[in-house]
């Protein structure tokens, strides 16, 4: 999963870290490898952030705790060893919705919000596809379906989505994953949230439709929406250095 990257550990928290300054903690998606925000990372850790890149517990836990809320307190777990009390959360599809979640129950930790395909509010194919896991050129058009442009979908990426949807437990853990994020909506959650936020968000994204960003902007009080054109799911992948401009001028604007 961390395709390249070497990573740290301390205690039960392995993760990467890169950079000096104002924390910024990236939370992948549920198919998402740590290499899907390597534009992320060393942009950021070059401009005066502290990147730090957690490898999420999506399949070490038990299956009753294999949930959104239990990621959500994950995280207040690893700042608390790594000695933050705040940080940036930034999260892409299922990390968003991680980083929401989080923000609920431990506004104190999160300075700013940035989401981008998050889940939380609409889910779509999440764990509906699955019976399908033997044949691959069916896995690779549904992981292409990801991007809008295919190409992004690369045989490594493809392969890793592959492997994990013919691992009988974490298929199960999978979908009790997709079952959680979508018990645990949002739409209650957010008039009442406090926290800058920033919304990237792919004007093509099928997993996510536009109209997703948009009632998260309407319903999140101190949100900006930007949208990146011929984008899918994945802003950070697809379109890495806009992606990156947009979210430093946020940065700047916001005064974070």
């Amino acid at each position: 999963m961390q395709q390249g990257y070497a990573t740290q550990t301390i205690g039960d928290f392995e993760f990467i870290e890169q950079g000096k300054g104002k924390a910024i903690i990236v939370l992948h998606g549920l198919m998402g490898g740590l290499s899907n925000f390597s534009g992320v990372l060393n942009y950021f850790s070059n401009n005066g952030y502290r990147v730090i890149i957690p490898v999420l517990p999506l399949y070490d836990l038990p299956l009753l705790k294999t949930t959104v809320k239990e990621f959500a307190n994950y995280i207040d777990r690893f700042m608390k060893k790594l000695g933050l009390e705040k940080a940036i959360l930034l999260g892409n599809s299922l990390g968003g919705h991680i980083g929401l979640l989080h923000t609920k129950l431990y506004p104190q930790n999160v300075e700013a919000l940035v989401i981008t395909g998050s889940s939380g509010l609409y889910e779509n194919s999440m764990g509906d596809s699955y019976p399908k896991r033997g044949d691959y050129q069916y896995i690779k058009n549904k992981a292409e379906e990801v991007f809008y442009d295919p190409k992004v979908a690369t045989k490594e990426i493809v392969d890793e989505v592959f492997d994990l949807v013919n691992d009988r437990s974490k298929l199960v853990k999978t979908l009790a994953i997709a079952k959680s994020a979508i018990r645990h909506n949002m739409a209650k959650d957010l008039p009442k949230f406090k926290v800058p936020t920033c919304i990237i968000w792919g004007k093509n994204d099928k997993v996510t439709p536009p109209e997703v960003a948009e009632e998260f902007h309407k319903l999140l009080p101190n949100s900006s929406l930007y949208w990146v054109d011929k984008c899918g799911h994945a802003a950070m992948m697809e379109h890495p250095d806009l992606f990156n401009e947009i979210l430093m001028n946020w940065f700047k604007e916001s005064g974070i």
